[in-house]
């Protein structure tokens, strides 16, 4: 009876939603059988999507699961273990499941005995060292488990559940490749189990790597997919995946909404992001999961007042949690109060050693602090739990930068970059990388790229033009402050003056040295506008003025490369159109 209830859940159709119904069922019925064993995120998982979906009419709703022989003869050292299992005492569930044959009660004992030694890692991790020396202490029972795990599975005794806790051992003890191939396993066995699905999504490198894995036509497979993409920052096609799914009938799903706006705030969309979140604490308010993504949004807009609300909101509902924590310590440091922000970061690191927000958070902090050295192990800690981590790969790059160690800086920034290809910040930081070392077409390449693919911070074209000064290349240096301004005066609001100046002020030298008078002395009175460069802008008009008394007509035979925007130029003279320069030989 177990195995066709099995066989049953295994026919949860292809990628189809057509019966929502049907889903609701296997949905209940799933997050009932992980509680049986104790699975307590993938039952949660599996009844927030449930309260998502209608509610079933008393006739529809899932059967209890039929029980077998073994199940009948485990079952009062079950219910005895269970109990206990509950009450976190481990060794005791294990003790008195020993010898049971059944499914459920068999895997109860080998997770009794996993968690019993996960728990002594953590208690011992806690006790004798520093937050920064991770892996020394070993999950003693790992290597057993393995062995009796291997056996069972070579026989074909394993049930999904079963298939998924011999990959958690396998993932422990770093033999990727096999455990890729159990998880894999695991969701043809029992597609409707999340855990599988979701450790797949941490073993997962790259699109390169999903494109091989043959995975189960179940309609579990696009919260699958969605979820990946995020992780791959695929960000278009995890959005995709996440509407069809509302368009399912998921619309509800609180779940389905956070996802939305992590991938929103992974492309920096803040605004978006924000809404969304604030949309989910109306629904949920007393949610502590992802958070900690909505105080780094809060964070970095500098909303202090709401930061400190969502700080104090959480400590009432749980400090004890590693989210509340990570809350607490970005209040902190927005406070500029950086050691007690590395304190918090701290804490949520002892609560849970692979909580991946806190390693590179804490990393930030210590970068604050000028202790580059913690700074460097936080950062490798986070790769270390999740070598997708582009913040941390990112500040590893900006702390070797600190110390002066450009081919360092490189290597990381180019692996930042791999990881986010369109994030001009990483793009500009190769650049500068490029610069010190000299290597100015790879340099060149870097700015242009980053302005083609939407400049974050307005800085790519004022460090391409001055690469191309250095070159003496003027008339792109010319063309790339031009575009800069415009740039800088098509949004609407004047950025740091300092840049904006140099580009004024080199503009009328370029002008003047082509001897266009008009555009010249256009540039050079706005070169008045700003401190630093006054004194050049009124020197240059005094020039042009002399000079125009004297007969000099301007240059007809240079032509100008390009033309200021018509709200720019001071005497709106019509200046000649040149098309711009082709950049194609600067293009990577």
């Amino acid at each position: 009876a177990g195995a066709m209830a099995a066989a049953a859940m295994v026919a949860a159709g292809g990628g189809d939603f057509s019966d929502l119904r049907e889903i609701k069922k296997q949905l209940l019925s799933v997050a009932e059988r992980s509680r049986e064993r104790g699975l307590q995120h993938s039952g949660k998982w599996a009844a927030e999507l449930a309260f998502a979906l209608e509610p079933l009419p008393l006739s529809e709703l899932p059967p209890p699961p039929v029980l077998t022989e073994e199940d009948a003869r485990d079952l009062d050292a079950y219910t005895l273990a269970k109990s206990y299992f509950d009450l976190k005492e481990y060794d005791r569930a294990a003790y008195f499941l020993r010898g049971c044959k059944s499914q459920k009660a068999y895997f109860l004992y080998m997770y009794s005995r996993y968690l019993s030694g996960e728990k002594k890692k953590d208690d011992e991790t806690v006790d004798s060292l520093g937050p920064l020396e991770k892996g020394q202490v070993k999950n003693e029972a790992l290597r057993e488990l393995r062995v009796e795990l291997s056996k069972k599975h070579k026989a074909q005794e394993l049930d999904g559940f079963g298939l998924y806790l011999y990959g958690v051992v396998l993932r422990k003890l770093d033999l990727v490749k096999e455990a890729i191939d159990v998880f894999v396993e695991a969701a043809h066995v029992l597609p409707l189990h999340w855990g599988a699905w979701l450790e797949l999504c941490n073993l997962i490198t790259d699109k390169e790597m999903l494109k091989f894995l043959s995975l189960p036509d179940t309609w579990m497979k696009e919260f699958f997919l969605a979820h990946i993409y995020t992780e791959l920052q695929l960000i278009e096609e995890a959005l995709q995946k996440y509407q069809s799914l509302i368009d399912a009938g998921f619309s509800k799903s609180t779940y389905i909404i956070s996802q939305i706006a992590v991938a929103y705030h992974n492309i920096r969309d803040i605004d978006k992001a924000l809404s969304i979140f604030n949309e989910l604490r109306k629904q949920d308010p007393y949610r502590i999961e992802n958070m900690d993504t909505f105080s780094n949004l809060l964070y970095v807009r500098s909303m202090k007042p709401e930061l400190s609300y969502l700080a104090h909101n959480l400590c009432e509902i749980d400090k004890y949690r590693v989210e509340t924590c990570c809350v607490i310590g970005n209040y902190y440091s927005l406070r500029s109060q950086h050691e007690k922000a590395a304190l918090y970061f701290q804490r949520a690191l002892k609560l849970n050693p692979r909580y991946l927000g806190a390693w590179t958070l804490m990393g930030h902090e210590y970068m604050e602090m000028k202790n580059t050295s913690a700074a460097i192990q936080a950062y490798r800690h986070a790769i270390e739990v999740n070598k997708r981590d582009y913040r941390a790969w990112y500040g590893l790059g900006q702390t070797y930068e600190i110390l002066k160690m450009p081919f360092y800086c490189l290597y990381y920034y180019r692996r930042a970059h791999q990881l986010r290809p369109n994030d001009s910040r990483m793009l500009v930081a190769l650049g500068e990388c490029y610069e010190k070392l000299n290597q100015l077409v790879e340099a060149k390449k870097c700015y242009w790229r980053a302005y083609a693919v939407g400049d974050v911070e307005k800085m790519a074209l004022v460090k391409l033009a001055k690469l191309h000064e250095q070159l003496n290349e003027s008339e792109q240096a010319a063309q790339c402050y031009i575009k800069y301004i415009q740039d800088i005066y098509s949004c609407g609001e004047v950025v740091e003056h300092l840049e904006v100046s140099t580009a004024f002020r080199y503009l009328a030298q370029y002008y003047f040295k082509c001897k266009l008078w008009d555009e010249a002395s256009a540039c050079a009175q706005k070169c008045c506008a700003f401190n630093d460069t006054r004194e050049e802008g009124k020197a240059l008009l005094r020039q042009i003025l002399q000079l125009r008394n004297q007969g000099e007509t301007s240059s007809t035979d240079v032509a100008a490369p390009f033309f200021l925007p018509a709200s720019l130029s001071a005497s709106n003279t019509p200046t000649r159109r040149v098309s711009p320069l082709n950049l194609s030989s600067v293009t990577p």
